[in-house]
C-alpha cells in the first residue's frame, strides 16, 4: 500500500499507470525530493511488464505549477560561491527526469487537470500526447522569474506549435487556455467527461498490438524531425529485424494465416 501522503502516488490498473503529482498544496510543484522521486517511479515502471501506457496527471486543481518557490528561494540564499555548481546539478536533475519521461519505452499521456506552467507546461510536453480538461492551461512562465524555459520547452514547443508561435508564447509567458492549446496543437484531445477515465480509456488504445513495434517505432519517432531520412531508414531497418525475430511478429502472422485458412 502506498503512502497517500506522498509527493507522488502510482497506481497500476489494466495495464495503466497512473502518475499523480500530490502536492496540491503547493499546486503540484517540483521541489528537489519530488523530481528525484519522480525519476525512481518513471524508471521502475519502464521495466515493469505488465505497465503498457502511463498516464501522468496532478491532484486537486492544478497540473503542475512548476518549479518550487521555496527552492528557488534557497538557491538564492546559497553561498554566492555555490549558486552556480548547485544550478548546474539540479538541471542535470530536471534534465534527467524529462529525457525519462519523454524517451520511455511505452506510450505517455498527460492528463492536464488544471493549470501547466514553467516547468508543469515542458512536463506535459515531455508526454507523448497531452489530453486537457476545461480547466487546463498552459503557461511558459519562465520569463517572469527572471529564467529561460530549462525543463525541454526549448526543444519540445517549437514542434508542437512552431517555431514563431513558440516564440511568442515564450517571450510574452502568457496563459493560454484549453480552447487555444487544442487549436494551435498544444493539446491534443479535450476530455469530454471524466479526465482520467478517457486518458485510461486512450491509453488502453495505444497499447493494443506489439509493445516490441511501439517501442521501436517510439524510439524513432522521437529523433525523426532531427535526422535525415537515411538515418531514418537506417534506424528502421534495424528496428524492423528485432520486429521480425520477436514472437509477437510471429503470433500475429500465424494467427492471421490460421484465421485465413479457417475461411
Amino acid at each position: 500500500m502506498q503512502d497517500s501522503n506522498a509527493a507522488i502516488l502510482c497506481d497500476v490498473a489494466d495495464g495503466i499507470a497512473t502518475v499523480t503529482l500530490n502536492r496540491p498544496d503547493k499546486r503540484n510543484a517540483i521541489d528537489d525530493a519530488t523530481r528525484v522521486l519522480l525519476i525512481d517511479i518513471l524508471e521502475r515502471l519502464n521495466v515493469q511488464e505488465e505497465v503498457r501506457a502511463i498516464v501522468l496527471t496532478g491532484a486537486g486543481s492544478a497540473f503542475c505549477a512548476g518549479g518550487d518557490i521555496a527552492g528557488m528561494k534557497a538557491r538564492l540564499d546559497a553561498p554566492i560561491g555555490q549558486v552556480g555548481i548547485n544550478g548546474w546539478k539540479r538541471q542535470k536533475s530536471t534534465h534527467r527526469a524529462i529525457s525519462t519521461m519523454n524517451n520511455i519505452d511505452k506510450p505517455t499521456i498527460a492528463a492536464v487537470n488544471g493549470p501547466a506552467s514553467g516547468l508543469g507546461c515542458d512536463l506535459a510536453l515531455a508526454c507523448d500526447f497531452v489530453m486537457v480538461s476545461a480547466e487546463a492551461s498552459f503557461a511558459m512562465a519562465y520569463r517572469k522569474r527572471g529564467l529561460i524555459p530549462d525543463g525541454g520547452g526549448l526543444y519540445f514547443l517549437p514542434r508542437r506549435v512552431g517555431l514563431p508561435r513558440a516564440k511568442e508564447l515564450i517571450y510574452s509567458a502568457r496563459t493560454v487556455a484549453a480552447e487555444e492549446a487544442l487549436a494551435i496543437g498544444l493539446a491534443d484531445r479535450q476530455a469530454a467527461g471524466a479526465l482520467l477515465d478517457e486518458a485510461r480509456a486512450w491509453a488502453g488504445e495505444l497499447t493494443r498490438g506489439s509493445m516490441i513495434a511501439m517501442a521501436l517505432s517510439k524510439s524513432i519517432l522521437n529523433r525523426a524531425l532531427d535526422l535525415p531520412a537515411e538515418q531514418i531508414f537506417a534506424l528502421g531497418s534495424e528496428a524492423q529485424s528485432i520486429c521480425y525475430a520477436s514472437d509477437e511478429h510471429r503470433d500475429a502472422v500465424r494467427a492471421f494465416l490460421d484465421k485465413k485458412s479457417a475461411k
